[in-house]
């Protein structure tokens, strides 16, 4: 029988799956909520600061809900701490957030500190992976990083770095080359304590905030040098975007990743239409799914599926709030979805 890890890798690789997964990676898409910190006796923020902690979060999910997949951290702060970023933990409820950024101005960025993956966060989040990897369940455990452009936003104003574009493309491309270079390094770190897939998040790169000429020229040419350097160490990728990408489909296609992530901004089956050989991944509403019913939440990620989505996931962040009941009910989809489409396989 097709263990969960096969079959999300099978899938994202554009391979033969008996079904579609049910997935939320982790990250930016993080999977925790209050009732599950509840349930579970796990809370934040100390979870983002203890492996165990940490690990026995992404664990529980899986147990409660049935989601198909062990992913950490589950913020996107953990990258522009480590180069000096000032984060608060938030609480229960919110997540980790930028609260100061260590550059004011683009021609500084030659001050920032390289990554150490062994120390800080780094290190904690690479001891959760490693103690996911040993899990008997046969799940998959993904490795979460922060897309270039993302983390760029993250260590200077966002409109500073997009203002710079026109002005500075210069230094622009020197600061992503940096950023690059030390997300390779801790990407490798992530995949050698145990992850097998690696999900870049970039919200801020979508097409709606750069268009496809800047997008062709920041965005695309570092997210394929991550992905190209990390491909031989992972076995299979996906690349999250937000917002409405209609205008940059043609770049996607360029992306050197077998799968592309999106929200609910987007058009599952209008994103198919312009793709040539990539895997959607998504994009089941996290409005819908924090105050939705689950019968309502089940026929969203019915049609999702029907639409050509492969792998099934939340669009985006869900909300602390979510009901679990709400997550059972996704997951419930692909069962469904495969009972429909495949008889025998009904109640596999």
């Amino acid at each position: 029988m097709i263990t969960p890890k096969d079959r999300l890798i099978n899938a994202l690789n554009g391979e033969s799956v008996d079904r579609p997964p049910c997935i939320c990676p982790g990250g930016m898409m993080n999977m925790i909520t209050a009732e599950i910190m509840h349930q579970l006796g796990n809370q934040w923020p100390e979870a983002h600061q203890n492996p165990q902690a940490m690990a026995g979060l992404a664990l529980g999910v899986h147990r409660l809900s049935g989601i198909e997949n062990l992913g950490v951290p589950f913020c996107m702060t953990v990258e522009a701490e480590a180069m000096g970023a000032k984060v608060n933990l938030g609480n229960m409820v919110t997540e980790p957030r930028v609260i100061d950024y260590p550059l004011s101005q683009m021609q500084d960025w030659s001050s920032l500190p390289d990554f150490n993956p062994e120390t800080g966060r780094m290190g904690m989040v690479s001891a959760a992976v490693n103690i996911l990897a040993e899990n008997r369940f046969g799940l998959p455990v993904i490795a979460n990083l922060t897309g270039p452009i993302s983390l760029a936003t993250s260590l200077i104003e966002p409109m500073t770095f997009f203002k710079a574009m026109g002005k500075q493309a210069q230094d622009v491309h020197a600061f992503l080359s940096f950023i690059t270079n030390n997300l390779l390094v801790y990407g490798k770190a992530l995949l050698k304590a145990g992850a097998q897939v690696i999900t870049i998040a970039d919200p801020s790169a979508t097409g709606e905030i750069l268009g496809p000429r800047r997008f062709s020229e920041f965005a695309l040419p570092y997210l394929n040098l991550l992905l190209e350097g990390l491909k031989d160490d992972s076995e299979a990728s996906m690349v999250h975007i937000c917002g409405q990408l209609h205008s940059i489909f043609p770049e996607l296609n360029q992306l050197k990743t077998g799968a592309i992530s999106i929200d609910s901004a987007t058009s599952v089956a209008k994103l198919k239409t312009a793709l040539f050989d990539k895997i959607i991944v998504g994009n089941v509403s996290t409005q819908l799914l924090q105050n939705g019913q689950p019968l309502q939440i089940k026929a969203s990620a019915l049609n999702c599926l029907n639409k050509g989505a492969t792998v099934l996931s939340p669009a985006c962040g869900i909300s602390t709030l979510t009901p679990l009941s709400n997550l059972k009910a996704m997951v419930d989809a692909v069962h469904e979805f495969n009972y429909q489409n495949s008889g025998e396989r009904g109640n596999d």
